[in-house]
């Protein structure tokens, strides 16, 4: 380690300072020197020529002494050695002792060959204070060159210069202010200097900033007909510029003379015409001569090698391959790298209503192409946002609704009572959501008034086509001055029985089943989907029903405060009217921990059936009646729960997996049980908990394609389980660069998934591809990935929208080789997870039989320590060994009389 030669002068100017820096110098030297120790213990002991050679010193050696071996040797900085006496002699006995006793450790071991072959007793160490060598000591390795430093010479000469040098004190004088005195020279820097002569114009091009991006439309016009539509601009001769011409530069070039012709030929009557023809061969004296001549023999042997050459040449490639049309083919195939990328679309962002405002989530309309809702949050920590609570009650984030055909205004905005974490359209009815709040609330909404103006977005805002122009569609809107439509929502759960905190999932159950509060389920006649089930990090999952509970006995004054109750306002649907901040949940689970009293903290639940918003292959048919509603929206009509005795579908799974705040995967259930003592309705105790992730979990999510198979992303991994392996997961990835924030599967290739990074890439993972490292990271954003939902439109259109944490939304077009399937990519997928779990149970048994045998092996080593020399043995292992005899009597006892039928199998001895 050199010194700087800052610091070189620091030591020099000041005694103090210098020690100061010797020690600090000295505690970094004895650090770096043993993590440098750490390094060799692995290397062979290997002589390293460390010595002064290359700048004329091959008999000084530099060295780190930690402070180890400073009080081993007595050579202590600043107390044994120091800058008046900076050398100590050392006995070489001592220092062979110190090389034995720590071996690689010592600080002479680099040194170990020099130090044996020394011939004298003693060896010189020097304290080198100014780290001339590079280290804080070195070794002076021949008995010359340690006589030469402890009797130095003393040259006269040198010592009078030297005497003469020190009574010479140099001082400081400061420099002497003094007027400029002129001699001329400014008038030659005048005249050399260019001055601009001519006055420059300036022109300034701006433009609204509304207008960045928006696209460009050319149309024909008239230029007579408006005003400033046509302006002529002639040439003309300026008198006040006129130049001299001196010089001319002209080319020529001489070029033939060409002249065109066309000839055409002539056409005549076209006529059918056959005929026939016949082999012209040689006759059988012919082929004998022709085959015994001298000429055909030379022939075939000069040619022979060529030939021979040739077949090899056709065995090993096919020559009439076109290299050229395979080269385009291999990249675009299954695999390639040529089109596996994620194109950008379009993109939405407001600067009103998503400033300071990160995405929370998002979701394609179901129906309607073109249409995607996003719900925003404030972008506060906890505690930013407990001291602007009064803030932001006043300050609500909506959801927006987006159009492709108008990128820069929302189309529609729900009013939220708190900012919505999560929401999810109904899959049975796109007009219905429900939505989940950060004070633990559940919002639904009804938007069928609006269904024809999501429909009708594509004519522009206002739907105003009478125009004389074809404008933008943010030019009419100005124009027409007309803001998104707000809709207020229909319904909120009642605070006292939701969650205490933020909402962080909601899922819709499926149309064809219902539970009851034991958790069971039923048959569903209506058809639609009645049940919601939300999770929250308050240790709860709550069920929710939306149907009015059973009608109870009201009295009359119950009957005239309802009759008195203040009719909700116009604009808002009556759809939930019963539910409006009466709303209870119809079962509350809590996940409780198994090995102790607390529980656990949910954030993302997955449930067996997931609505995906594509046309599923495999959905389960159940037959149910549902019930006629007619035309209009059947959520208005609907009835209390039938009290008639509905048929319980056994097939249907109760189970689920659920991420915690804590990194844990768990799966569990969600029927109750009665408890014994009290009789009230407890949770069942999950059936396994995981441990993987470091972090909180974002994504836990069921494949599309396989119903067992589910991916969880969380903390710094991802991992995919399989519903039914109780050993843990059957892929688990490295740790990565950055945090993972988000993640889901493909909606058409079974072996590919999206992970969303806090740096604001998207890992792009196929599984045919690579299983140890992403097949392609792409850049999204300079911020956080926050959300992630693929949308398929048609065969050749697959979308992919992203969210990041400035509240701007990411359209993304997914390339050709991402998202369509190769001919038996499924089936490879299947096979791939399948040899997974095989090799997990082979890792099983691999340790279970590791364990078997080290406990052997414990064994076996125990018993080699009982034996005592000469085969005597002390009293207690002579006990123990008693005891041991006596226990394996007992077991052969007790085989013996349950052979003969006296004693029962399950009857134990005390």
């Amino acid at each position: 380690m050199l010194e700087s030669p800052k610091s070189s002068k620091t030591s020099e100017l000041s005694p103090k300072g210098s020690v100061k820096k010797l020690k600090i110098k000295e505690q970094t030297k004895a650090k770096g020197s043993a993590k440098g120790k750490r390094k060799q213990l692995g290397k062979k002991d290997e002589e390293v020529d460390i010595s002064m050679a290359s700048i004329g010193h091959p008999e000084i050696f530099p060295l780190v002494f930690t402070q180890k071996t400073q009080e081993i040797l007595n050579c202590r900085i600043n107390e044994d050695v120091t800058e008046e006496k900076p050398y100590k002699l050392l006995k070489k006995e001592d220092i062979i002792q110190d090389m034995k006793t720590r071996a690689a450790v010592s600080d002479f071991h680099p040194v170990k060959k020099i130090v044996l072959e020394y011939p004298g007793e003693e060896l010189l160490v020097v304290l080198d204070t100014e780290f001339k060598y590079g280290q804080n000591f070195y070794l002076v390795a021949t008995e010359e060159a340690k006589e030469s430093f402890l009797n130095p010479p003393e040259p006269v000469e040198e010592e009078g210069e030297t005497k003469e040098g020190t009574t010479e004190e140099y001082v400081y004088k400061p420099p002497v202010r003094k007027p400029w005195v002129s001699l001329g020279s400014e008038k030659e820097i005048e005249e050399e200097s260019v001055n601009e002569s001519l006055r420059k114009i300036k022109y300034m091009i701006s433009r609204v900033r509304r207008e960045f991006g928006s696209k460009v439309k050319f149309t024909d016009r008239n230029a007579s007909s408006v005003k400033d539509g046509y302006i002529e601009c002639t040439s003309y001769q300026d008198k006040n510029f006129i130049i001299k011409k001196l010089e001319k530069d002209v080319g020529t070039q001489v070029v033939p003379k060409v002249r065109e012709m066309s000839t055409q030929t002539k056409w005549t009557y076209p006529r059918n015409a056959a005929t026939q023809y016949f082999p012209r061969e040689f006759s059988d004296e012919e082929k004998e001569l022709c085959l015994s001549s001298e000429d055909l023999k030379e022939f075939i042997i000069s040619v022979l090698l060529r030939v021979e050459i040739a077949l090899q040449q056709n065995e090993i490639m096919n020559v009439f391959f076109d290299d050229w049309k395979a080269l385009a083919e291999d990249e675009s195939a299954f695999g390639g790298k040529s089109d596996a990328y994620l194109k950008e679309y379009q993109s939405f962002t407001d600067l009103h209503y998503l400033k300071h405002r990160t995405v929370s989530c998002v979701c394609w309309h179901p129906t309607i192409y073109g249409i995607i809702a996003v719900s925003v949050t404030e972008r506060l920590s906890y505690e930013e946002r407990i001291a602007q609570s009064g803030k932001l009650l006043l300050r609500k984030s909506p959801i927006l609704f987006w159009s492709f055909s108008d990128p820069i205004h929302p189309q529609l905005m729900l009013d939220c009572p708190e900012d919505i974490y999560c929401f999810e359209f109904c899959p049975s009815d796109p007009n219905i959501i429900a939505g989940g709040c950060m004070n633990g609330q559940v919002v639904l909404w009804d938007i069928s008034e609006y269904e024809e103006k999501l429909q009708n977005a594509k004519t522009g805002a206002g739907g105003s086509k009478n125009t004389a122009v074809n404008m933008p569609t943010f030019i009419q809107a100005q124009q027409s001055g007309k803001e998104p439509h707000f809709v207020r929502y229909c319904a909120v759960s009642s605070i006292e029985y939701g969650h205490k905190t933020v909402i962080t999932d909601i899922h819709w159950l499926p149309d064809y089943f219902e539970v009851n509060r034991m958790g069971i389920a039923f048959e569903n006649r209506t058809g639609v989907c009645v049940q919601l089930v939300t999770c929250s990090p308050d240790c709860s999952i709550l069920f929710w029903d939306l149907r009015a509970p059973k009608a109870t006995i009201q009295s009359s004054f119950e009957k005239v405060k309802e009759d008195k109750v203040i009719e909700a306002p116009p604009d808002v649907p009556t759809t939930f009217k019963h539910l409006d901040l009466s709303w209870r949940p119809l079962i509350k689970a809590n996940l409780s921990k198994s090995d102790t009293s607390g529980v656990y903290s949910p954030t993302k639940i997955s449930l067996v059936d997931e609505h995906f918003h594509y046309k599923m292959q495999d959905k389960m048919q159940y037959q149910v009646k549902p019930e006629i509603f007619g035309d209009e929206n059947p959520y208005k009509q609907l009835k209390v729960p039938s009290a008639k005795a509905l048929q319980i579908l056994e097939n249907i799974p109760t189970n689920f997996f659920v991420g915690t705040e804590d990194g844990e995967v768990i799966y569990s259930d969600w029927k109750m049980e009665r408890e014994s003592d009290s009789g009230r309705l407890i949770s069942q105790k999950p059936a396994n908990k995981y441990t993987i992730h470091d972090g909180i979990v974002h994504t836990i999510q069921r494949s599309p394609f396989f119903k067992d198979i589910i991916l969880s992303v969380g903390g710094w991994n991802f991992a995919i389980w399989k519903e039914g392996v109780t050993s843990g997961p059957i892929l688990q990835s490295c740790c990565s660069s950055k945090r993972y924030t988000v993640g889901h599967w493909s909606l058409s290739r079974a072996g590919v998934f999206f992970i969303g990074r806090e740096d604001g890439n998207i890992d792009i993972w196929d599984l045919l591809e690579k299983t140890h490292e992403p097949s392609q990271t792409q850049n999204i954003s300079i911020s956080m990935i926050t959300c992630i939902k693929p949308w398929i439109v048609s065969s050749k259109q697959h979308f992919l929208a992203i969210s990041d944490n400035f509240g701007t939304l990411h359209i993304l077009e997914i390339s050709w080789t991402l998202s369509h399937p190769s001919s038996n990519e499924r089936a490879s997928v299947l096979h791939y997870f399948e040899r997974e779990v095989k090799h997990l149970d082979y890792f099983e048994q691999r340790q279970e039989f590791r364990a078997k045998e080290r406990k052997e092996l414990e064994l076996e080593t125990q018993r080699k320590k009982t034996r005592v020399a000469g085969g005597q043995k002390s009293r207690e292992q002579m006990e123990e060994q008693m005891n041991i005899n006596y226990v394996d009597f007992l077991d052969e006892e007790k085989k013996i009389l349950t052979g003969l039928g006296l004693l029962k199998a399950t009857d134990r001895f005390a």
